[in-house]
């Protein structure tokens, strides 16, 4: 008795010791787990303990506490691919085609062992997720700094659209694969270059930037014929699938014609991102109606403007309240604007970020930058832009640099982003759709 009661004392003294900021500072490891671990219990944590509590919407279902919570949208499209393989007919409706076959392959590696494709799915997708911080944290760390390299990660960890690599999606891999690409170019190990690519472009069409990118880079820098060899071997992950779409289907561009059904034409759709510019300067019922009908929406976006340009240009004699000034305002812009908001900050701030970071980032990581989010402009209307954008890798590199410039300002928007993580985490749980 004696002994268990001094047992429970050790345990309790040592819970109290226990110093998470000191924990997440001993490694670089540790910095990393802690990032991704605290990230990822709070989508948890919102997904079984605050959805199932908050009302549902017209549209929405109530939340589910389980696993399942993090299947819905395309999650259950995988699931379907890796119990019954793909299906195609040329209607121009949804078929599993759109989706890319290497995440419902290792899938069904897993479920050979025992496990169902839902429990596979979200295994792979996190474990992805937690090696694609590793390595990024690795990579600009040797490039950039420790200080650049923990903005990155906590930018990718806090990120709303982190959800996206703890659900059963294709974030995480794909970010994990484009980031060994990207470094094993730099490192000129091209071999790793080919297969990793193949891999890359086998999960995400997107994955085809680099290709454009590492010719670019392989000409100006003149690098050795490999590097060509390895650059157009990339597309091999695209070019099988292709393949098996036209054995099985007679259609070898099945898996682009089918887009049409989730609403994606050829081109840039200026309507589309007019609207949602609109929507978030003057407001969805001014713009709807064609006539200022609400006045104090434009009004409160100038407000915002002239006071986020006063916190800037002053921000030398307002320090610290200025950074988070800022915040605040942006916070207040989402309150606004909502979803247009985001979209327009992920898409076209990033873009801006990648301008602003040309400098000291590395040429082929700006490349791939703009290459992807030109891939994502040209697709068609502006739906799920967003959570695309989040996968570009290059745009996380490029906020650790900022944020480590302006540490304030980060640390203000991490909390704006917790705040955006919990939104969006209660929408996804509620099937309310989210991007």
């Amino acid at each position: 008795m004696a002994h268990n009661q001094l047992n429970t004392k050790f345990n309790i003294q040592s819970l109290k010791q226990f110093n998470l900021q000191q924990f997440a500072l001993q490694s670089d490891f540790n910095f990393v787990l802690t990032m991704w671990g605290l990230s990822r219990l709070l989508i948890l944590l919102t997904f079984w303990g605050i959805a199932p509590l908050i009302p549902v919407p017209p549209r929405g279902v109530s939340a589910v506490i389980g696993l399942e919570a993090l299947s819905w949208w395309d999650g259950q499209w995988y699931i379907e691919i890796a119990k019954e393989g793909y299906s195609y007919v040329n209607d121009h409706q949804y078929h599993s085609v759109a989706f890319f076959p290497l995440l419902p392959l290792l899938m069904r590696g897993l479920m050979v062992f025992g496990f169902s494709p839902l429990v596979a799915g979200i295994l792979i997708n996190n474990t992805a997720f937690f090696g694609a911080l590793l390595l990024i944290y690795y990579w600009l760390k040797e490039k950039h700094g420790e200080r650049v390299a923990r903005w990155s990660v906590a930018t990718l960890s806090w990120c709303p659209y982190s959800l996206y690599g703890t659900v059963l999606y294709t974030e995480g891999l794909f970010l994990l694969l484009t980031t060994a690409t990207l470094w094993c170019f730099e490192k000129e190990q091209y071999g790793k270059v080919a297969l990793l690519g193949i891999l890359t472009t086998a999960t995400r069409s997107p994955g085809v930037a680099m290709i454009p990118a590492f010719l670019i880079m392989a000409v100006w820098k003149r690098k050795p014929p490999v590097a060509y060899l390895a650059s157009v071997a990339m597309a091999g992950g695209i070019v099988l699938y292709s393949v098996y779409c036209g054995l099985k289907f007679g259609d070898p561009l099945a898996f682009a014609n089918v887009q049409i059904a989730w609403g994606r034409i050829r081109g840039f759709d200026w309507v589309d991102w007019q609207r949602v510019l609109m929507y978030t300067i003057i407001g969805v019922q001014n713009w709807n109606n064609r006539q200022i009908q609400d006045v104090f929406y434009p009004v409160m976006v100038l407000l915002i403007g002239w006071l986020g340009l006063s916190f800037w240009y002053f921000r030398a004699r307002l320090g610290a309240f200025s950074s988070y000034g800022m915040v605040g305002l942006l916070l207040i812009l989402w309150l606004l604007a909502g979803d247009s908001f985001l979209r327009l900050g992920m898409v076209w701030g990033g873009l801006i970020l990648l301008l602003v970071s040309c400098r000291k980032l590395s040429p082929v990581v700006i490349l791939y930058g703009l290459f992807n989010l030109g891939i994502i402009l040209s697709s068609g209307r502006s739906g799920s832009s967003e959570r695309l954008a989040y996968g570009i890798v290059s745009l996380s590199m490029g906020a650790g640099l900022v944020l480590a410039r302006y540490p304030r300002f980060g640390y203000g928007l991490m909390g704006f982003f917790g705040l955006l993580l919990v939104t969006v985490t209660i929408r996804f749980a509620q099937q309310t759709w989210v991007a």
